[in-house]
């Protein structure tokens, strides 16, 4: 019997969020070898009325989370972009991708950036076949090897 996905927007200080987000850190440790920078991105930022923060579930567990964080009057930035180990290469992540960019139209944002890096392969490969455009650094961030931009 195929899974039950399902989106929800949720604040990102609720526990699930909180949840979701600490294994991405643990994990983006791990990838980097080393702490990372203090966030850039704080839960009230990832939450109305300026943000968002989307939780995908399987069969009602949350696998997957991310956040949208206002740049400017009409862009915005995804930040914290996870789908859990046992829940990759089905699809969640561009699930997870298409919601945060409705959750940004819905805001009224007409431009999403994003960054990533050179370690994480699989999600520059996703972000260009979403149609997202390299662009220059935008926003400093040291770990970072690719910035992209997609107009909504």
């Amino acid at each position: 019997m195929p899974a039950t996905i399902e989106t929800r927007r949720e604040r990102a200080d609720s526990p699930v969020a909180r949840g979701l987000v600490a294994a991405m850190e643990a994990e983006v440790d791990q990838v980097f070898g080393a702490p990372r920078m203090p966030t850039s991105a704080r839960p009230e930022q990832l939450s109305p009325p300026d943000g968002a923060f989307a939780v995908l579930y399987e069969d009602g567990r949350p696998v997957a989370g991310g956040g949208l964080k206002r740049l400017g009057p009409e862009v915005c930035e995804v930040k914290r972009m996870y789908v859990e180990p046992r829940a990759r290469s089905r699809g969640h992540a561009r699930r997870l991708l298409v919601a945060l960019e409705e959750a940004a139209r819905d805001l009224g944002y007409a431009r999403v950036r994003l960054d990533s890096a050179a370690r994480q392969p699989h999600a520059i490969a996703l972000y260009r076949s979403a149609g997202y455009r390299e662009i220059p650094d935008y926003n400093g961030n040291p770990l970072a090897d690719y910035w992209g931009e997609k107009v909504l």
